[in-house]
């Protein structure tokens, strides 16, 4: 925690009584405080939104709204909830204390005031404050390095969706969900035609630029339930859950035609791609069958593709059809 700086709050003091605000500001003062003050309820309130004080001492006792209903209102807003109320109260005026911390209120001071005690109090209630603010940041920190890291372990740094090992682990579960409530399960894998010769023609930038392209595209035509990853170089895979072969064939098609439809620009010449894709699914009843075996069937479509001439759709059940 850095080192507590009274120079660095800025402190509202609420009394009716005028000679009560110059004793204690006269006394925060000397010790280095900021100080800002109101003489009423209502003023309070106004003081608060325009100073955004880091702690009030409130007078408990005031005409018109009195402290506890001025506490009441600012511990309703999310604003000014964390900010720490001291109550001054007169001797017997202790009846009201129970009423006070009942609505927020941290601690109290008796008048008259005495200065050590005052400053004390005061000082604690901060540096809890501070100290708080400080593990709500440093939480914060840590959630978002912890969710960077986990997006880093899952995502293809690339084109930013799943990446291989995501992917199977997701299609681990999404095969046992099949199995278990025996609902379809297809998958897709899909690979762009002479990609190398992209990369060896035009560079790796523009290569670079058509995963991106492609991606993007592809994502236009998915579900939310559908998880897309990247397996590696220009070969992306597809789990489409609830779906069986024949839809799986129809979502598959469409994807090729988007796919053929892209057009880059290599400075020289208008370039286009097109892409196979091989579909298999889980055989309902298989209680056997693996996540595995699916991507086999689905590679073995994809060859048969490639080998019939490419830009084409196949989809593997028992035979490759």
């Amino acid at each position: 925690m850095k080192q507590f700086n009274p120079e660095d709050f800025l402190i509202l003091v609420v009394d009716d009584i005028n000679q009560n605000l110059q004793v204690i500001g006269e006394i925060l003062e000397k010790i280095g405080y900021d100080t800002t003050f109101a003489t009423s309820g209502e003023q309070a309130l106004e003081r608060v939104q325009a100073a955004q004080p880091d702690l009030i001492l409130l007078d408990l006792m005031m005409p018109g709204i009195n402290g506890l209903e001025v506490c009441q209102q600012l511990k309703n807003n999310p604003k000014f909830e964390e900010v720490p109320i001291i109550f001054l109260t007169a001797s017997n005026e202790k009846e009201h204390l129970l009423a006070a911390f009942d609505k927020g209120a941290v601690d109290y001071v008796t008048k008259p005031f005495n200065a050590p005690e005052l400053l004390a109090r005061v000082r604690t209630h901060l540096e809890l404050k501070k100290t708080r603010e400080e593990l709500k940041a440093a939480l914060y920190e840590q959630s978002r390095l912890i969710e960077k890291l986990e997006k880093l372990a899952t995502t293809d740094p690339l084109t930013g969706i799943w990446n291989r090992r995501y992917l199977l682990s997701k299609a681990e579960y999404e095969l046992d969900r099949a199995i278990r409530y025996q609902s379809p399960f297809s998958v897709l894998t899909i690979d762009l035609d002479k990609f190398k010769q992209i990369n060896d023609l035009y560079g790796h930038a523009l290569g670079d630029e058509v995963l991106i392209d492609v991606t993007k595209n592809i994502l236009k035509l998915l579900r939310k339930v559908d998880c897309f990853g990247r397996m590696g170089g220009e070969e992306f895979a597809i789990l489409l859950p609830e779906t069986d072969i024949l839809l799986a064939v129809n979502v598959a098609e469409r994807i090729r035609q988007q796919i053929a439809n892209l057009v880059f620009n290599t400075g020289d010449a208008v370039l286009q791609i097109t892409a196979c894709i091989g579909v298999s699914n889980y055989i309902l009843g298989n209680k056997h069958e693996t996540v595995d075996a699916i991507l086999q069937r689905a590679d073995k479509a994809l060859y048969q593709a490639k080998k019939q001439g490419r830009d084409r759709v196949i989809a593997y059940e028992s035979e490759p059809h």
